[in-house]
């Protein structure tokens, strides 16, 4: 059975690559999620309504014992599985002006981008470079790429994960493991509810705020052997906003 793994998977951006991923291959899909079992419960329904096949996984990817004991245990239970696509989608937002930015609000969100991608990929690499074949896909952001005022701990993460993208990518790639990013920019979710839409799609060319779908199309592509040369990238999908 070959997997693909989804941290973060129960909504938004996450739910729409679980869904969109199920679509468009074989792989059985596991849908982290670290609170809402609900949601997650309902991103699997989804998926087994289109015909395909996952089930939810719990764990908190900040927290290395608990990915470790929660993926082996998984793996104890299905012998012959593997996960051949790790999808790095867990983030957080905690925004605030850098000068009022407490050392929680700094810490939690870096630990949650950062720390998630170092647990869950360093613990499945070691079996994607056995099985030399692989697909990892980082959700990086616009503030990652060019900064946002007001978001300086999420840029700081996501900017870090865009250069751990380039500098793995380079490691594995005779492996034929890709590793690339994914910088969506203001992308209408429970993320962005709290923003003001009307004043905010002024600022991009495409005057209107971009769909989860679209962005889980770009990551089926890029999960697919299909991209089996693109690697090391930053594939920016934001509406034009500093074209």
């Amino acid at each position: 059975m070959k997997c693909a793994l989804i941290t973060g998977g129960s909504r938004g951006i996450g739910k729409a690559i679980c869904v969109q991923l199920a679509k468009d291959t074989d792989y059985h899909i596991l849908i982290n999620y670290n609170s809402n079992e609900t949601a997650a419960r309902q991103t699997l329904t989804e998926i087994e309504a289109n015909g395909g096949t996952a089930e939810i996984i719990q764990f908190n990817v900040v927290d290395a014992d608990q990915v470790k004991t929660k993926l082996d245990a998984w793996q104890e239970d299905n012998k012959d599985a593997i996960i051949e696509v790790i999808i790095n989608n867990a983030g957080i937002t905690k925004d605030n002006l850098f000068m009022w930015m407490t050392q929680n609000d700094w810490q939690n969100v870096i630990n949650t981008s950062l720390d998630g991608f170092y647990n869950v990929t360093n613990h499945l690499i070691q079996k994607l470079l056995r099985n030399r074949y692989g697909r990892i896909i980082n959700i990086a952001s616009v503030s990652g790429v060019k900064g946002t005022a007001g978001q300086t701990n999420y840029s700081a993460a996501k900017g870090a994960i865009i250069g751990a993208t380039k500098a793995l990518a380079q490691e594995i790639a005779k492996r034929n493991i890709t590793v690339n990013a994914v910088a969506p920019g203001f992308i209408r979710t429970d993320m962005t509810n709290e923003l003001d839409e009307k004043e905010l799609k002024k600022l991009i060319p495409a005057n209107r705020f971009g769909e989860a779908e679209e962005v889980a199309h770009i990551v089926s592509f890029l999960a697919s052997k299909k991209a089996s040369y693109i690697t090391g990238e930053v594939i920016n999908i934001n509406g034009g906003i500093y074209s």
